[in-house]
């Protein structure tokens, strides 16, 4: 019905830009063009600086919002970083858009989907040192929506407890 294509159409615009059409034949893919945009990389060292964290807070906060919206559909990006999410001023607020879905799969693992946030975590965590704050408000967002919550959450918490084992074993 409406009420699922608007829904549809929704949750393509807030997690990506339109792909309007992709030439197989010259490996080409035309697609929207994101104005006035800032990697999220940037726009947290900017706001870092003037001491501006509650804007910080609240864009982390979608940021995991968007990432749950994706693993709702079961797409799990495989390469989140700072670098691969865009920000964009919209009337009163900031919003985003992941980009360079390269190495994106379709999955329901939730092994998929906790390493998504792992890869997110390690990234965020190196580039933006002490600013566990922000991830925590990155997962935040996440659980207010994505389906299965818990059960990711857990899996992260698992995957950490690996990565560290890994990282003291050599």
């Amino acid at each position: 019905g409406i009420n699922a294509e608007y829904g549809k159409q929704w949750y393509q615009r807030r997690v990506r830009a339109t792909v309007y059409y992709v030439d197989h034949k010259t490996s080409t893919i035309y697609m929207e063009y994101m104005k006035q945009t800032v990697v999220l990389k940037d726009f947290i060292d900017e706001h870092v600086a003037r001491g501006e964290r509650t804007v910080l807070e609240d864009l982390c906060y979608n940021v995991g919002y968007t990432i749950a919206l994706l693993h709702n559909g079961d797409i799990v990006h495989g390469d989140l970083t700072t670098s691969n999410v865009l920000v964009m001023k919209r009337i009163d607020k900031y919003d985003c858009v992941m980009i360079d879905f390269g190495l994106s799969t379709n999955s329901s693992l939730i092994e998929d989907k906790g390493v998504d946030l792992y890869v997110l975590e390690k990234a965020f965590l190196s580039t933006h040192p002490d600013s566990q704050d922000l991830f925590d408000k990155i997962l935040a967002g996440y659980c207010s929506v994505a389906r299965g919550q818990k059960t990711v959450v857990n899996k992260l918490r698992e995957i950490r407890l690996r990565g560290r084992k890994r990282s003291m074993l050599g």
